[in-house]
């Protein structure tokens, strides 16, 4: 035991400075992760971190990473954008994978391991992508929501391999091959269907019950119960623990709890995912590079260019601009961690020998630094290669531009559902949260979009993308809440302005002092409305009223309080 917790300090002490280095640097943080793998691992000099329960652990990771892939994509939303990006980014994944494919028969590898390598090969880091992105200001471009978009949907259609790929390692015959894999595709719709028919009926009253009392560990561990659930089924039948996550995730991404669900799953999903990556990283072997360096550099080549040339291609097909379309297939030529995860599935599977492995997972990481490359200059590679952008580009159907206004509101009562009322009228876009069931309930048979969740939860806050917003509007009852909140985007997302509602003064004084733009006392505003009815009904012109009112606000309502010694 207390070797076990030895190497345990040593994982956590290692990978704590190696992420912190990386972030410093604005490098991904997956890529840190598998550095501290190839420290800690079997195959470099110095210590060695082994635990015997760390690789079934880790593999949870990918089960909550297909679990928030699948909230983000639920039913409705995929039969929504089936036609343009979804066609484009399936496209992208089933050429690359065929192309890739032959490639590598041509170059002698079983049908079986070069399938493989396709699906591996065709994959491209999310992470990456958006992070290089926001840095550099690109992330609401054409280009940039395209290629991100892709990338997303990248991963929902490789899916389908977690299903394929342990089944290629089972089977040797064609024919046994082909029923296998029949086999495998009725078991993966049988899983569907029994967490579809379930998730249907059970998961929503579920987290009705739960949220009743407002208890985060409650609703955690629900999250955690039904994601492990889901899990569970779909390997009792045969097939992977990931596939059932992606599934429990597509349910819950059709109810009103969805952004709170994906907060509370976050901090195991990263935390599991990192470990993953550290697994990964394990199996990496730099004695075993000199033999295979120019395989792997070919592969890292093949990697970029077929993708580049793929998604070029696609994108160019849909009537897009030939600078755009080349902006955005060098933006998906960078490899993605979910084609590592499919690796660790292949060699655990045996379709795959350490040898190919070391070679696939070079492949990929080298793929990576060089996509990085590719994206943080891609304007410039851009324009050299397709010239200059025409003045007017196609526009992409299905693909609209993130709304010039956006508004948060935290708390869904009296005043929240007044300000959701002003902010329809007007079709300005906004998306409200309330812990109380009952309210979001209500706001949604009111057909406006409001959530189950705290929005006093930073981790909510980072789900939904807060920094995109135009506006916070605080309602909530609890102070503290409504402080806390306050403070948090003042720190972290300074550019987004809060207004808030205060019960008196006192309160009003503290959320300004915590970084409202405005707070607004309402009992006091309640009596200049009235006041101020009472002098527009006396014919006293609408302008003095007015300057009346503000004059009282920006003096801080100290002319109309009791113990105000000029009253």
């Amino acid at each position: 035991m207390m070797e076990h917790l030895a190497q345990i300090l040593l994982l956590l002490g290692v990978t704590l400075v190696v992420v912190v280095a990386f972030l410093r640097l604005h490098i991904p943080t997956s890529l840190g992760y598998l550095l501290v793998g190839v420290i800690l691992g079997p195959h470099t000099v110095g210590p060695t971190v082994w635990v015997p329960e760390f690789a079934a652990l880790a593999e949870f990771g990918v089960v909550f990473l297909l679990f928030t892939i699948g909230l983000n994509f639920s039913l409705p939303h995929l039969r929504t954008l089936r036609h343009q990006v979804l066609g484009l980014g399936t496209g992208q994944v089933v050429f690359t994978t065929l192309l890739v494919g032959f490639i590598a028969w041509l170059a002698g590898l079983p049908v079986a391991a070069a399938f493989v390598f396709g699906a591996v090969f065709a994959q491209s880091s999310t992470t990456i992508i958006a992070s290089l992105l926001a840095e550099q200001g690109e992330e609401n471009t054409r280009h940039g929501r395209l290629g991100i978009a892709m990338s997303v949907f990248q991963d929902v259609t490789a899916v389908p391999f977690l299903v394929v790929i342990p089944v290629l390692g089972a089977s040797v015959a064609a024919d046994v091959l082909a029923g296998a894999l029949g086999w495998a595709i009725a078991k993966a719709v049988l899983a569907f269907a029994l967490v579809f028919m379930v998730g249907r009926w059970l998961l929503r009253p579920l987290f009705h019950v739960v949220s009743v009392r407002p208890s985060l560990e409650m609703f955690t561990l629900a999250v955690l119960l039904v994601a492990l659930l889901a899990a569970w089924t779909t390997n009792s039948l045969g097939l992977s623990l990931a596939f059932g996550g992606f599934l429990a995730g597509m349910m819950l991404g059709e109810t009103e709890f969805r952004h709170q669900v994906e907060s509370s799953i976050r901090p195991f999903r990263d935390v599991l995912l990192g470990l993953f990556f550290i697994g990964i990283g394990m199996r990496f072997e730099p004695a075993a590079i000199p033999p295979i360096w120019h395989w792997s550099l070919l592969g890292a080549l093949l990697i970029l260019a077929s993708k580049i040339l793929i998604v070029t291609i696609l994108v160019r097909r849909i009537g897009v601009d030939a600078q755009v379309a080349l902006r955005t297939g060098l933006l998906l030529s960078v490899g993605g961690e979910f084609g590592l995860a499919l690796v660790a599935i292949a060699l655990d599977s045996n379709v795959i020998d350490t040898q190919l492995g070391q070679i696939a997972i070079t492949s990929v990481l080298l793929s990576m630094i060089a996509g990085a490359i590719l994206i943080r200059f891609n304007a410039v590679i851009a324009s050299w290669l397709a010239g200059s952008p025409r003045a007017e580009e196609t526009v992409i159907p299905e693909l609209p531009e993130p709304p010039e206004k956006w508004v948060v509101i935290g708390g869904y009562g009296r005043v929240g559902h007044t300000i959701a009322v002003l902010l329809h009228s007007r079709g300005i876009p906004f998306v409200a949260f309330d812990t109380d069931p009952r309210q979001v309930a209500q706001g949604r048979a009111d057909g406006f979009p409001v959530m189950y969740g705290d929005i006093s939860d930073p981790a909510l806050l980072s789900s939904i993308h807060v920094e995109r917003a135009s506006l916070v509007v605080m309602t909530v009852d609890g102070l503290a809440s409504a402080l806390r909140v306050i403070a948090y985007l003042r720190r972290t997302y300074p550019q987004v302005p809060v207004v808030a509602r205060a019960r008196d003064l006192e309160s009003s004084t503290r959320l300004l002092e915590a970084g409202a733009v405005h707070a607004y006392p309402e009992t006091i505003e309640a009596s200049l409305r009235l006041g101020a009815t009472a002098l527009k009904m006396l014919q006293v012109p609408a302008p003095d009223i007015d300057q009346l009112l503000q004059g009282v606000r920006d003096r801080g309502y100290k002319p109309v309080l009791e113990d105000d010694p000029g009253q």
